[in-house]
C-alpha cells in the first residue's frame, strides 16, 4: 500500500475560519474564533485521514515573486484586521506543539510550496490529499493527488473538476487566466465569464489555442480577447502555481512527531480553548492531580411530563441561585452526536460550613442547530 501526504492549506482555514465563525473571545477579550475553528478542523482531518506524512502550510509575511510581477495583485484585498492577525501566531505556536510539520516559505505563497510537495510526491508514488478553500488548487488535482475542499468536506478528483468546471484539471490555469480572480485581483479578459471560457477550453485545448484562433471568435466577447491578449498572458503567468520551488525538506521528511503535551496544556490555558483541553488531559492525564474529596451532595430527580411541571420548574429556576442547563447526546463525539432521552431536571444540595446551595439542572434532548454558514447540522462551527 503507498503512503499518504496530507497537505493543509493553513492560509485557506485561517480567513474561511475567522469570517465564518462569530467574533469568540476568551475571558480577557482577546480573539480566538479562527484559532478554535483552524484546529477543530485540522484535528478533525488529520484523525480521519491518519496520513504517514502531513505539512500545515501558511503564508510567510512578505511579498512575494507575483507582487513583482504584477504591482496590483492582491492589491484589492483591506488590510488584514487586528482581530485575526493577533491569532496567527498562537495559532503557528499550537500547530507546532501538536507536532505537525508547520511550513513557511518567503518569497512565495503557501500554494507554491503545496504545489512543489505535491508534484514531488505524485513522482514518488506517494498519494496526496491536499485540503484547502481555493479554486486555483485544482490545476494540482491528477490521478494521485485530490482535492478536499475545508467548508463542504467534498473530494474532487478529476472528474470532480471536470464537474465543477466543466475544464480538467490541466485546463484550470487557463480558466482562471480567461474569468480572473476577484480576490487575488487577477484581471483576466473582460466579458469572459466561467461558461465562455469553459466553452472555449472544450473547443481549444489551451490558451495558446484561443489566442492563434481569436479572429475566429466573433461578437463582443471576441473583439475584448483580441484587445485584452497581454492582459491573458499575464493573467495565466499569476494563476499558476510553482511546482518547483526549493524547499529544505521532501514529502517523506514531513512525518509527525509525537505532541509536546506540556507547551499544549499551557497553550490551551493560555486561550481558554477547554474543549481542546479535556481532550488532551483524557490523552494525556496529568502526572500529579490534586484529590479533593467530594462535597455531601443530597440528588432529586423528576421527568417533567405536562405543562404544569414545565411552568413549575421555570419558576423554580428563577429562584435558583445557580441553573445548568445541558443536552442529553447519544455520543461525546460532537460530529456524530444525535438527542436522546427525555428532558429530566436533577436538584443537588451541597452543604459547606452549614451553608445549603441549591443548584438545578436541567438536561434537555438536544436541539437541531444549524450553521449559518453551511447550513448543515454538523458544522464544526456550532461547537465554537
Amino acid at each position: 500500500m503507498s503512503k499518504k501526504l496530507l497537505l493543509v492549506d493553513g492560509s485557506s482555514y485561517l480567513f474561511r475560519a475567522f469570517h465564518a465563525l462569530p467574533p469568540l473571545t476568551n475571558s480577557s477579550g482577546e480573539p480566538t474564533g479562527a484559532i478554535h475553528g483552524v484546529l477543530n478542523m485540522l484535528n478533525k482531518l488529520v484523525r480521519e485521514e491518519e496520513a504517514d506524512y502531513v505539512g500545515v502550510v501558511f503564508d510567510a509575511p512578505g511579498k512575494t515573486f507575483r507582487d513583482d510581477m504584477f504591482a496590483e495583485y492582491k492589491a484589492q484585498r483591506p488590510p488584514m484586521p487586528d482581530d485575526l492577525r493577533s491569532q496567527i501566531q498562537p495559532l503557528l505556536d499550537i500547530v507546532e506543539a501538536m507536532g505537525l510539520p508547520l511550513l513557511r516559505v518567503g518569497g512565495v505563497e503557501a500554494d507554491d510550496v503545496i504545489g512543489t510537495l505535491a508534484k514531488t510526491a505524485s513522482e514518488q508514488g506517494i498519494r496526496t490529499l491536499v485540503s484547502t478553500g481555493a479554486k486555483d488548487m485544482a490545476q494540482l488535482v491528477d490521478d494521485n493527488t485530490p482535492l478536499v475542499t475545508t467548508m463542504s468536506n467534498t473530494v474532487l478528483d478529476r472528474d470532480g473538476v471536470k464537474a465543477k468546471f466543466d475544464v480538467w484539471p490541466e485546463q484550470i490555469i487557463d480558466y482562471l487566466a480567461l474569468v480572473g480572480d476577484s480576490s487575488d485581483n487577477i484581471p483576466g479578459v473582460p466579458k469572459v465569464g466561467a461558461k465562455t471560457a469553459a466553452k472555449w477550453l472544450n473547443l481549444y485545448p489551451d490558451a495558446d489555442a484561443i489566442i492563434a484562433n481569436a479572429d475566429d471568435i466573433k461578437g463582443k466577447v471576441g473583439e475584448s480577447l483580441r484587445g485584452h491578449i497581454e492582459e491573458l498572458k499575464m493573467s495565466r503567468k499569476l494563476a499558476t502555481i510553482m511546482l518547483d520551488v526549493e524547499l529544505d525538506y521532501s514529502p517523506s521528511e514531513l512525518t509527525p512527531n509525537e505532541p509536546n503535551v506540556d507547551a499544549l496544556r499551557e497553550l490551551y490555558g493560555r486561550w481558554e480553548l477547554r474543549t481542546l483541553g479535556r481532550q488532551l488531559d483524557e490523552a494525556h492525564p496529568p502526572e500529579s492531580v490534586t484529590q479533593t474529596s467530594a462535597p455531601d451532595l443530597e440528588t432529586e430527580y423528576e421527568v417533567i411530563l405536562d405543562q404544569s411541571g414545565l411552568e413549575r420548574w421555570l419558576a423554580r429556576i428563577k429562584e435558583a441561585a445557580l441553573t445548568a442547563v445541558d443536552t442529553e447526546t447519544n455520543s461525546l463525539d460532537y460530529m456524530q452526536a444525535e438527542p436522546s432521552s427525555s428532558p429530566i431536571s436533577k436538584t443537588q444540595h451541597t452543604r459547606n460550613s452549614g451553608t445549603t446551595l441549591s443548584m438545578t439542572r436541567i438536561f434537555l434532548p438536544a436541539m437541531t442547530l444549524r450553521c449559518v454558514a453551511c447550513s448543515t447540522t454538523r458544522c464544526w462551527s456550532l461547537t465554537c
